[in-house]
């Protein structure tokens, strides 16, 4: 684990993102499952995204999950300044987070669902219907972090966890 130290966690989701709800659930599994607290804080808009590190103190979370989406994915730098800014530890999905100064990730290849869509969008195009086609799923999942922002944030990565990265950012 990374925050052995955190006693509270935080779990940022957007309520107008139809997987929110999931990502909720299973992060709430996660925390029981670890014993730790755990808060869902529903983030729609800018001036909720300030108010929630504003309130970190008050609320005495220790470090964050950001639930996938458009929304903090274009936000992707304000909120790597803001939990920097805090010095709160923080969990994405995607690489390009920790590439841009964040913590860690662990989610799917962008790259990979692109690559996918591309796969499909060329079998459509030649005559395949859509409802024929199967679902396709992410296959592939990566574990970045950042050595860089482990060292800002004061946190030592566990040897552990350097091995299974598929990725260390220094």
């Amino acid at each position: 684990m990374l925050t052995p130290a955190a006693a509270r966690y935080g779990a940022l989701i957007d309520p107008r993102n139809p997987i929110s709800e999931q990502m909720a659930g299973k992060a709430r599994e996660a925390a029981e499952f670890i014993g730790k607290p755990i808060e869902v804080i529903s983030v729609g808009d800018d001036a909720a995204l300030d108010a929630v590190f504003l309130d970190l103190p008050r609320s005495r979370i220790d470090a964050l999950l950001f639930s996938p989406g458009p929304f903090f994915f274009n936000r992707r730098d304000q909120v790597i300044q803001l939990t920097a800014s805090y010095g709160v530890p923080a969990a994405y999905w995607l690489r390009e987070f920790p590439q841009a100064g964040g913590l860690m990730s662990y989610g799917s290849s962008l790259a990979e669902m692109v690559r996918q869509v591309g796969l499909y969008t060329g079998r459509i195009l030649n005559g395949a219907k859509p409802a024929d086609l199967p679902v396709a799923r992410a296959t592939k999942f990566e574990l970045v972090i950042s050595g860089r922002a482990a060292k800002a944030l004061g946190l030592t990565i566990p040897e552990t966890l350097l091995a299974t990265a598929d990725e260390v950012i220094q």
